[in-house]
C-alpha cells in the first residue's frame, strides 16, 4: 500500500478529486491518501495557501496528486504551481496529447508528448523597474537544467519506442540563451543515433502543429514555450480537460490537471474529471502500477466511445457523478 498526498484545490477541484479517488478505489489501486485543502479558499479560512501539514505530507510521501489551485490575485503571491515546482525541483513537465477517436476534433491521429523545462527561463520571475516607462525581465537558461530535460526527452523516446525528438527554440533571435539550449540539444542527440533529432523555431512550430500535427512526436523546449505549446497541443485533442500532466524531479513527483479551477461551475456537479484521472494514470505508471492504469484508461475510452454518459464540456448532459459511475461500471 502506497500513501500519496492529495491537494483538493479550489473551484471544481474537490469534485474532480472525489471522482478520481473513487475510480482509483474501484480499480483496486493499492493506494491510501492524505488529503488537504489548499489554495485561495484555504487562505481565506486560515491565512495560508498551503498548510504546513500539506507540505510535510508531500515531503514524506514524495508523490502528489493535485487539483487546480487558485492563486489570490493582487495579494503579492506568485503562482502556487511555480512555487511547488521550484521548492521541490520538479524540473520536467511532461504533457502527452493523444487523439481519442470518440472525441471529434479537427485533427486525427495526434500523438505528441511535450517536455517542458519547469524551473527557469522567464518563470524565475526576476524583473527590474528601470524607470517609470521601462521594465526588464530576466530570462535564465542554464546548462544543468537544459541537459537534464533534454536527456529525459530522449530517454523517454527510447523507452517508449518514439522515433523523433524536436527541439523548440528561438535561437535565431535569442542567440545566447536559446542558442545554449539548442547547442546542448544537438550534443545530446548524438548519444541517441537511433532517434531522429531536429529543431524548429517556436513560431514555425505553432503553425506546423495546426497544419501537420502528425509530423511531431516528442518535443522538448524551455519553460515559456512549453507552457504555450502544450496548451496548443491540448486544443488539437479537444482541450485542457483531456490533457494529463506530470511534474517530475529526482526525488518528488506531482501529477495534476492543468486546466483552471472553473469557479463558474463549481458546485454544479458537471465538471469533467478526465484530465485529473489521466494524470492519476501517469502517477500509477510512475509507481509501477501499469496494469491498473491501463484498466482505467480502457474504461474511460469505453465511456467516451459509447457517448451516452458525458459531461457538458464533452457535449453531453451527465453529472460528474454519473460520468464517474459509468467509468467504474467498465472497470
Amino acid at each position: 500500500m502506497k500513501t500519496i498526498t492529495v491537494f483538493k484545490g479550489d473551484g471544481i477541484g474537490p469534485e474532480i478529486v472525489d471522482a478520481v479517488l473513487k475510480i482509483l478505489e474501484a480499480a483496486k489501486a493499492p493506494l491510501s491518501y492524505e488529503c488537504f485543502e489548499v489554495g485561495a479558499a484555504e487562505y481565506e479560512r486560515h491565512g495560508k495557501l498551503i498548510p504546513d501539514a500539506a507540505f510535510a505530507s508531500f515531503e514524506k510521501n514524495k508523490v502528489l496528486l493535485k487539483a487546480p489551485i487558485t492563486t489570490p490575485i493582487g495579494k503579492g503571491f506568485r503562482s502556487l504551481n511555480v512555487t511547488l515546482r521550484n521548492k521541490y525541483d520538479l524540473y520536467a513537465n511532461i504533457r502527452p496529447a493523444k487523439s481519442n477517436s470518440a472525441i471529434k476534433t479537427r485533427f486525427e491521429n495526434v500523438d505528441i508528448v511535450t517536455f517542458r523545462e519547469n524551473t527557469e527561463d522567464l518563470y524565475v520571475g526576476v524583473e527590474e523597474q528601470i524607470d517609470e516607462n521601462t521594465v526588464h525581465a530576466t530570462k535564465i537558461i542554464t546548462r544543468k537544467a537544459s541537459e537534464r530535460i533534454i536527456h529525459d526527452a530522449f530517454a523517454y523516446a527510447k523507452e517508449h519506442g518514439r522515433k523523433k525528438v524536436t527541439c523548440v527554440h528561438k535561437a535565431n533571435i535569442l542567440k545566447m540563451s536559446d542558442g545554449l539550449f539548442l547547442n546542448i540539444f544537438q550534443t545530446i542527440a548524438k548519444e541517441y543515433p537511433d532517434i531522429e533529432a531536429d529543431d524548429k523555431i517556436v513560431d514555425n512550430v505553432c503553425m506546423q502543429l495546426v497544419m501537420h500535427p502528425e509530423t511531431f512526436d516528442v518535443m522538448v523546449m524551455p519553460n515559456l514555450y512549453g507552457d504555450i505549446v502544450s496548451d496548443l497541443t491540448s486544443g488539437l485533442i479537444g482541450g485542457l480537460g483531456l490533457l494529463p500532466s506530470c511534474n517530475l524531479g529526482s526525488e518528488y513527483a506531482m501529477f495534476e490537471a492543468v486546466h483552471g479551477s472553473a469557479p463558474d461551475i463549481a458546485g454544479k456537479h458537471i465538471a469533467n474529471p478526465t484530465a485529473l484521472l489521466w494524470s492519476a494514470c501517469m502517477m500509477l505508471e510512475n509507481l509501477g502500477m501499469e496494469d491498473i492504469a491501463t484498466k482505467i484508461r480502457n474504461a474511460v475510452d469505453a465511456v467516451l466511445e459509447e457517448a451516452k454518459v458525458l459531461t457538458p464540456d464533452l457535449h453531453g448532459n451527465a453529472t460528474t457523478q454519473a460520468y464517474r459511475d459509468a467509468i467504474i461500471a467498465h472497470l
